[in-house]
């Protein structure tokens, strides 16, 4: 399997996550939470008409000066910055240049989180380094081991790893 932006968002994540994805191993059709995050994209998908599919990406909207990814929550913020980042690298090398916008659709929030990125020579760098790990990481025959962290509970993996 390519890297694309969800490998890349579950190897900060995850690295479980990341390696069960990456070898077709899909459990997020039951997860009630990506369930909720996929409403959350097709609704705005409908009210805007900006999702747009790239090879083996799918960009929630590009305008002129921005690619803005959006997610349901700030939970993992550093995943979400890598991915968008992951993505400017992919328009870069098509010959498109933009800022990343992260925006947070918080449910209990009246407003939302935004946060603006660019892809720099160093995050460049250490994106080839990671896209490296992460093919190195699914075409190994070690699962990495399941974190036990609390937001676990919320994985749609969790019976996969807990059960």
């Amino acid at each position: 399997m390519r890297v694309n932006g969800t490998l890349m968002n579950y190897y900060f994540h995850c690295r479980r996550q990341c390696y069960l994805m990456g070898n077709r191993l899909n459990l997020e059709d039951n997860s009630e939470i990506v369930q909720i995050g996929k409403a959350l994209h097709e609704e705005k998908a409908q009210k805007e008409n900006t999702e747009i599919a790239i090879e083996n990406i799918k960009l929630d909207k590009l305008t002129a000066e921005y690619l803005t990814e959006i997610k349901k929550s700030d939970a993992d913020e550093e995943a979400a910055k890598w991915q968008l980042l992951y993505y400017l690298k992919v328009l870069k090398d098509k010959g498109i240049h933009r800022k990343g916008r992260l925006e947070f659709v918080e449910k209990n929030k009246s407003g939302k989180k935004t946060i603006v990125l660019e892809l720099t020579e160093e995050a460049e760098e250490r994106l080839i380094k990671y896209i490296a790990e992460i093919e190195e990481l699914i075409a190994g025959d070690i699962i990495p081991p399941a974190l036990r962290k609390n937001s676990c509970k919320k994985c749609a993996y969790y019976e996969y790893c807990y059960i």
